[in-house]
């Protein structure tokens, strides 16, 4: 395939633009139906396709206002505040003002449109403007120009880009099921007390019936907060802050000079350290460190928990992210008088914990690391497909690839 077959369009020329519209937010009827109705709150995660929105409306809620119905398969834009993030609607969806729904003219398709978009995505956002907020507007696609090479050769070179977003998409999925599966477990051996051996002899404890041979701990007992400044020996390290962590999720691995840091960059970590969010913990800012990690500083606003007993870390990981007891923490963050909702470790280290012997607590611990590692495992490999998919994007998007 040579460069000379492809042809220049405007991006208004290969694309059918429809905005969208909000039902009267004061009218009940128009909301809680069977009919999702996507925003931009209903973006992000990384993920090509959206299946599911925050809020639905009803049919009289379409009927009535200016909102439209984008068919599966279709693209949707974020055009107003924080531009620019693009997905595909994975069933029939309404959506918003603040978005733009797009469907390819002939000259293209849906899925190959969606790299389309992905490419020039930079270029859009220089072409936004207004008053208050960036803005694309309908005419932002009058601006952009594209190269479009046969038909044929859209189909393949989507079909190699969807071949890695499906594997990351599935990667994802896999993940939010090990999570729930790792919940899961926390909640019926240690709430149910449904766990291998279960004889059902109970004893009293302070926090009712637990079951013989159980006992009754602080967090407190288990691990300590702790404080120790970075030496920044290299000059340089890799600042965490409550921003770059996400549900077990280190978000980035950039570093930046010592000097350039801010003043809250102080506090080292180590392996098998867990990193909880000062502030609204329901939020959840929180990492279980499986690395080593001496180039890592992270934010006076992490707290640094690290083990003071033979009880290993994922037990208490799983016990201060499981929804009761983030549920508890950010109860008591909104009880505290402060700018923010927020917690302290005298918060934490008084919280309760039921635990078994050495030999049933080993057997828990074997099966939530080995569903914590293969978290992990899947996160990197996402990473790894996350890379080659945006290195070969715009490489087969101008036809410096040649995919025959």
């Amino acid at each position: 395939m040579g460069f000379e077959e492809w042809k220049c369009y405007k991006l208004s020329e290969i694309t059918n633009i429809i905005g969208g519209g909000t039902p009267k937010t004061s009218v009940g009827e128009y909301w809680g139906g069977e009919i999702p109705w996507l925003s931009v709150v209903d973006f992000g995660g990384g993920s090509k396709k959206i299946y599911s929105t925050e809020k639905t409306i009803t049919e009289k809620g379409l009927k009535e206002s200016n909102t439209k119905i984008l068919k599966d398969g279709q693209l949707i834009i974020s055009a107003r505040g924080t531009v620019g993030e693009i997905a595909v609607v994975g069933k029939d969806m309404a959506f918003n003002q603040s978005c733009y729904g797009l469907y390819a003219k002939p000259l293209t398709t849906n899925n190959y449109l969606y790299y389309v978009l992905k490419q020039k995505i930079v270029e859009i956002k220089r072409k936004t403007h207004g008053a208050v907020f960036d803005t694309i507007t309908k005419e932002t696609f009058n601006y952009i120009e594209v190269s479009l090479p046969p038909i044929q050769s859209q189909n393949r070179i989507a079909s190699i880009l969807s071949s890695l977003d499906d594997k990351i998409e599935l990667n994802q999925q896999t993940n939010q099921t090990l999570k729930s599966i790792s919940q899961a477990l926390f909640k019926e051996w240690f709430v149910d007390f449904n766990f291998p051996g279960a004889t059902g002899e109970m004893q009293d404890s302070e926090l009712g019936e637990i079951p013989k041979e159980w006992r009754v701990y602080k967090i407190g007992e288990l691990v300590d907060s702790v404080s120790i400044t970075h030496k920044f020996p290299k000059g340089k390290a890799i600042f965490l802050n409550t921003s770059d962590i996400e549900e077990g999720k280190i978000l980035h691995n950039n570093y930046s000079g010592k000097d350039g840091l801010p003043g809250q960059a102080k506090k080292s970590i180590k392996k098998l350290d867990i990193l909880f969010t000062e502030i609204r913990p329901a939020n959840k800012r929180y990492a279980l460190v499986d690395f080593e990690a001496d180039d890592f500083v992270v934010s006076t606003k992490l707290m640094v928990l690290r083990s003071i007993s033979e009880i290993h870390p994922i037990v208490i990981y799983n016990f201060l992210t499981s929804y009761e007891t983030l549920k508890e923490l950010q109860h008591l963050a909104e009880s505290r008088s402060g700018t923010f909702p927020q917690i302290t470790f005298a918060h934490v280290k008084n919280l309760k914990i039921m635990l078994p012997g050495k030999e049933l607590l080993n057997k828990y611990v074997d099966l939530a690391w080995s569903i914590f590692k293969q978290i992990k495992n899947n996160e990197e490999q996402t990473k790894s497909l996350i890379k080659l998919r945006d290195t070969l994007l715009p490489k087969l998007m101008t036809g410096e690839i040649n995919i025959n």
